[in-house]
C-alpha cells in the first residue's frame, strides 16, 4: 500500500471520529439541555410553593402593620387634651356636666365674695373667682383621676394573668374578662364589667377597647387593645401575647418604683428650694412686718414682687421638667 493510500485511509478514519464525536456531542448538548430545563421547572415549582407558603404570613404581617397604624393614629387623636366630661368620666365621678358648672359657678361667686368683703378690689375679687371656679374644680378632678389610674395600674397586671391562665384552660375571652368584672376590685372590675356589658348589647370587641381607652387613657390600657385587636384581626397565641403583656407591664411597674426611687431626693430638693423664699417671706412678716410691707405697698415694690415670683415659677417649671421622667 502505497503512502496515497494510507494518507486517504487517515482521512476517512479522522472523518468518521469527527462525525461521531460532533453527533455524540450534540446528543449531550440535548440531554444537558433537558436535564437544565427539568431542573429549571423543579426550582420554578418549588419557589411557587414556597412563596405560597410564605403569602399567609406576608398577609398577617401586613395586616398587623395596618392595625398598628391604625391605632397609632386613634391614639394621637385621643393625646390631646381631655375635655372636661372626659375628665369626670375617667375620675370615677358620676355626676352630670351641668352640675358640675353650676357647682363650679357657685363655687366662683362665693369666692369673689369672700374676696371683695375682704376689702380686696373688684377687679381681684372677679379673678380669684375665676381662677377658684375654673381651675380648682379640674384640679380635683385630675387629683381624683390619677388616683383612679394608681388604683387600676396595681391590679390590672393580675387581671391579665387571670385571661391567661383561662385561655390556657379552655375558657373564651368573654368567659375571662366576665370573671374579672365579677372578682377583680374597683376600678378594674368596674371597667370590664363596663366592656361585658356593651359586648352584651352588641358592641364590638374594638369599639369597647377604643371606649374603655378613653375611660382610662393608659399606655398600659392601650397596649392591651393592641394586643387584643391583632389577636382578632390577624390570629395567633392570644395566651402566649397576653403573658409577654403581663410581663411588660410588671417590667414597666418595676422601672417607674427605681425612678421614683432614684428621683426622690431631687424632688425633695426642688420642694424645699421652691417653699424657701415662701416659708420666709411668712417669717419676716411674722417678725418684723414694717420691713416687708413695702413690697406690698409700694409700686417699686410690687415690680420686685413681681419679678421674683415669674422667675421662681420659672425655676420650678424647669426642676419640674428635669426630674419628671415618663416611660
Amino acid at each position: 500500500m502505497d503512502s496515497t493510500m494510507i494518507a486517504v485511509v487517515c482521512l476517512g478514519v479522522f472523518a468518521l471520529a469527527a462525525t461521531v464525536f460532533v453527533f455524540a456531542g450534540a446528543g449531550a448538548d440535548r440531554k444537558t439541555v433537558k436535564r437544565i430545563a427539568a431542573a429549571s421547572t423543579r426550582g420554578a415549582s418549588a419557589k411557587g410553593r414556597a412563596g405560597s407558603a410564605a403569602d399567609p404570613a406576608d398577609r398577617r404581617r401586613k395586616q398587623v402593620a395596618e392595625t398598628l397604624k391604625d391605632l397609632d393614629r386613634k391614639a394621637k387623636k385621643q393625646r390631646a387634651r381631655a375635655t372636661t366630661k372626659q375628665l369626670i368620666e375617667q375620675a370615677g365621678v358620676t355626676l352630670p356636666i351641668s352640675r358640675f358648672w353650676i357647682m363650679s359657678a357657685a363655687l366662683a361667686a362665693v369666692v369673689a365674695f369672700l374676696l371683695y368683703a375682704k376689702g380686696m378690689g373688684p377687679w381681684i375679687a372677679l379673678g380669684g373667682g375665676f381662677a377658684a371656679g375654673l381651675g380648682l374644680p379640674r384640679w380635683v378632678l385630675g387629683f381624683l383621676r390619677a388616683r383612679r389610674q394608681k388604683k387600676f395600674l396595681v391590679e390590672f397586671a393580675n387581671s391579665i394573668d387571670v385571661i391567661v391562665r383561662g385561655v390556657k384552660s379552655g375558657l373564651p375571652l368573654n368567659d375571662c374578662m366576665r370573671m374579672i368584672g365579677q372578682e377583680a376590685p374597683d376600678p378594674v372590675g368596674s371597667e370590664f364589667r363596663l366592656i361585658n356589658e356593651s359586648q352584651r348589647v352588641g358592641v364590638t370587641v374594638e369599639d369597647c377597647l377604643k371606649r374603655f381607652y378613653d375611660r382610662m387613657p393608659l399606655a398600659e390600657v392601650n397596649f392591651f387593645q393592641i394586643v387584643l385587636s391583632i389577636q382578632s384581626k390577624a390570629g395567633g397565641n392570644l395566651s402566649e401575647a397576653l403573658s409577654n403583656l403581663s410581663g411588660v407591664l410588671r417590667d414597666r411597674k418595676r422601672l417607674q418604683g427605681k425612678i421614683k426611687a432614684l428621683s426622690s431626693e431631687a424632688k425633695s430638693s426642688a420642694a424645699i428650694i421652691g417653699a424657701l423664699p415662701v416659708l420666709m417671706m411668712g417669717m419676716v412678716y411674722l417678725t418684723t412686718p414694717t420691713y416687708i410691707m413695702p413690697l406690698f405697698t409700694e409700686r417699686l415694690g410690687n415690680i420686685m414682687l413681681g419679678g421674683a415670683g415669674a422667675w421662681m415659677f420659672l425655676g420650678v417649671l424647669v426642676m419640674r421638667k428635669m426630674i419628671a421622667f415618663k416611660i
